[in-house]
């Protein structure tokens, strides 16, 4: 049986901040970086995964993956369910590390970043894109993966089965519609905070030519500014297409309320993370003073718990995973069950480093083999950094494309390594010369 026989971390960073890309009200100079890693094996596919960070947090990311190590090497590849969930139970379990979360923060993104590898190794192996890979599990298979500690009072093994087993029927013919069609997208692109109006106009109205039926904005840093970006907005793509702001956690609660009904006007199809991720009654609130505006987190919704209560107190109408915040794969689905349950669309976080490429796999699994599902569902969309992936996302006519090569879709070019790993990498060095 191949084993994993060695796993290399590398600290990726992007030097986003330079042009502005990615700036919003509490990240006004991202750098887009990656703790990048790889499972090396003896003989056959390595796999490869990431954890999203911006700049310096790449330090602790990276040293927090490398921790995971002897949980790791020397291994048996995984090549199915039963596999996977040892490796999660086991990365999850380990009580010293654990206690710097539990199950949050840097050390469950270092998880998700090991075991999303791990996904993409077995994938590989099986040579299947991870969304068929996945897709192609049974029902118990699926259940198998999940750790259903702390959900029980709001979804249990049963319900997830019954869930799993009444999207059987179609899986086929779902899998043949994604193929064919693709999944829905929305552009993020036309509205970082940093933009003038004049390249917002620009990108907007490209955006719409482009078959996008959803654009968003970033706000909070000036209401003033964000009413009148919200009107260009809104009178540059009409009134058909949905204009959706994000205020990356800016606000307290009274704030958003205030700061929304301001926008109103320009009918905001919904206000992403208003607060602060962690406050479940203070979403509740916001979504009970705002509708029907939509509320609308989870880019930095730290576990399956959180994501549960949010859904238990009705306090998100739209969630909003994260392919690297969480503990992988395995709790994704959780929280793919959880959404079903409570028949709340999932739109994903993405844009980042890798997050596009990874996240498609994700949204297209919960159509097939979970929700059935893509009503009032999309991805977001950033273009920047695909052509640093292998197989990179693609997007054409407003849907993402289904990726087809084995994998997750998280391997980066050795070009790329070569060129952004952080300090040594030319991109850096050559910077610091100048």
């Amino acid at each position: 049986m191949a084993k994993i026989v060695g796993m290399e971390v590398l600290d990726v960073r992007f030097p986003t901040s330079r042009e502005l890309d990615g700036s919003d009200a509490m990240n006004p100079d991202p750098d887009y970086s990656a703790a990048y890693v790889v499972l090396h094996t003896d003989g056959g596919p390595d796999g490869y995964g990431l954890a999203f960070t911006i700049g310096r947090g790449n330090d602790v990311q990276a040293a927090a993956i490398r921790a995971l190590e002897p949980h790791v090497v020397g291994r048996e590849v995984p090549t199915g369910a039963a596999g996977l969930g040892e490796l999660s139970r086991a990365l999850v379990g380990d009580s010293q590390l654990r206690w710097l979360g539990p199950e949050k923060g840097v050390a469950h993104m270092a998880i998700g970043a090991v075991v999303n590898a791990a996904w993409d190794l077995a994938a590989r192996v099986a040579g299947l894109p991870v969304w068929r890979f996945a897709a192609g599990m049974s029902p118990e298979e699926l259940v198998s993966l999940v750790d259903f500690r702390y959900l029980s009072d709001a979804l249990t093994e049963q319900e997830a089965l019954d869930i799993l087993r009444a999207a059987e029927p179609g899986r086929a013919e779902r899998i043949a519609r994604i193929e064919r069609d693709g999944y829905r997208a929305y552009s993020t692109s036309p509205g970082w905070l940093g933009y003038s109006d004049t390249k917002l106009t620009r990108l907007a109205e490209q955006a719409v030519a482009d078959g996008f039926e959803m654009i968003k904005l970033k706000v909070g840093g000036n209401l003033e500014d964000d009413v009148r970006r919200m009107k260009l907005a809104r009178e540059t793509v009409g009134p058909d297409i949905r204009v959706a702001v994000d205020a990356n956690q800016r606000w307290d609660v009274g704030t958003a309320v205030t700061w929304m009904t301001a926008l109103a006007p320009y009918d905001p199809y919904w206000i992403e993370e208003p607060t602060s991720p962690d406050d479940v009654l203070g979403h509740a609130a916001i979504a009970k003073a705002l509708a029907p505006i939509r509320v609308a987190t989870g880019e930095h919704v730290q576990n399956r718990v959180i994501f549960k209560q949010l859904l238990q107190a009705g306090a998100i109408s739209v969630l909003q995973l994260d392919a690297a915040r969480v503990g992988g794969f395995n709790e994704n689905l959780a929280i793919l069950l959880l959404a079903a349950k409570f028949g709340v669309p999932v739109c994903p976080h993405a844009g980042g480093v890798g997050l596009c490429e990874l996240v498609r796999h994700l949204s297209m699994f919960d159509f097939v083999a979970v929700s059935g599902s893509d009503t009032d569902r999309s991805i977001e969309w950033v273009d920047h950094l695909h052509e640093h992936f292998t197989d990179p996302a693609v997007v054409a006519g407003g849907r993402y494309l289904a990726p087809s090569a084995p994998g997750f879709s998280a391997r980066m070019h050795d070009a790329t390594l070569r060129r952004f790993t952080f300090p040594d990498g030319p991109e850096w060095t050559e910077t610091a010369s100048e």
